[in-house]
């Protein structure tokens, strides 16, 4: 799933612990040999899945006083995944312990929300808008070499530039080995492909035809690319009527996890959060906190 969905096995925990809300002495369990009280099942759940579920609780009240997430948004946002996901939708839902789509909508929508606050961090110009749209009319068939370091990445680039077979150096070079069997190869994607590197198709979307780029460095390693085709689709909107749109996906796109983690902090932060279980006090210190610096003393152990 994308960068920005949740933890689903995480989330999933948010309905059972907020269930056991209300009066600690009701039984939500009667047996011949005892009751199981609310208080009981609370400390119970509150062991295994209480501090990442008092997150996610607290996470929707805080985004949700300055930030909307729309029944139309989720619902297209449910689309995309069941669409990237396939037939693999259902047992991914099972598998991460939502008992249905209703829940795990809720916690889709925290997700969303997460993204809203992280994306008015985010700065575009006109340009950028523009020519994410123009990308957005048409799809590209790539191919690539994928190297571990920057040197091998520039031998390889001065092969093709001598003459050399892309597929063959392909085979001999890269270390994508799904890829190099087929020559590199990896298919038509489109601008607003959530699966592909955004820095890749940054550089992939700037080639023209049979062009083949200088070394593109990723989270991933170094990058030759080819673009083996392009194909124009049909022509959507004027851009003035799809400006607001374009600039929020091209914002989107640019999004990391860190940026996601900085703006979820800030929200935090001024929300000024108190927990009064003392079991669950540092359920937000790993987003709070600043990660303190080793000391000198602890780096010449290290060493």
């Amino acid at each position: 799933m994308n960068k920005w969905v949740l933890s689903l096995s995480l989330a999933a925990g948010i309905a059972a612990l907020a269930g056991c809300s209300g009066d600690g002495g009701d039984a939500v369990a009667k047996t011949n040999a005892g009751d199981v009280t609310k208080d009981e099942l609370y400390e119970a759940m509150k062991s295994k899945v209480g501090e990442q579920s008092l997150q996610q609780l607290v996470f929707e009240k805080v985004l949700s006083k300055d930030y909307e997430v729309s029944d139309k948004e989720l619902d297209a946002k449910m689309e995309e995944l069941k669409e990237q996901l396939g037939p693999q939708f259902d047992m991914a839902l099972m598998q991460s312990g939502f008992k249905d789509e209703d829940e795990f909508r809720e916690s889709l929508k925290v997700s969303l929300l997460q993204e809203k606050a992280a994306v008015k961090d985010v700065e575009v110009t006109e340009d950028e808008v523009k020519e994410y749209y123009e990308n957005k009319q048409k799809d590209i068939t790539v191919r690539h070499i994928l190297l571990d370091d920057e040197k091998t990445a520039k031998e390889v680039k001065k092969k093709l530039e001598d003459g050399g077979d892309f597929a063959k150096l392909a085979k001999e070079y890269s270390v994508d080995t799904a890829a190099n069997e087929q020559g590199g190869d990896l298919g038509t994607i489109s601008i607003d492909d959530p699966q592909m590197d955004a820095t890749f198709k940054e550089a992939a979307f700037k080639l023209k035809k049979d062009e083949i780029s200088d070394p593109v460095e990723t989270q991933f390693g170094w990058h030759i690319i080819q673009v083996t085709d392009i194909k124009e689709k049909e022509k959507q909107e004027e851009f003035d009527k799809v400006k607001d749109e374009i600039e929020h996906e091209l914002k989107v796109s640019k999004l990391d996890p860190e940026m996601m983690q900085n703006a979820l902090k800030r929200e935090l932060e001024e929300a000024d959060i108190s927990v009064k279980d003392s079991d669950l006090k540092a359920a937000f210190d790993p987003i709070l906190e600043e990660p303190e610096d080793a000391s000198e003393e602890q780096i010449e152990e290290e060493k």
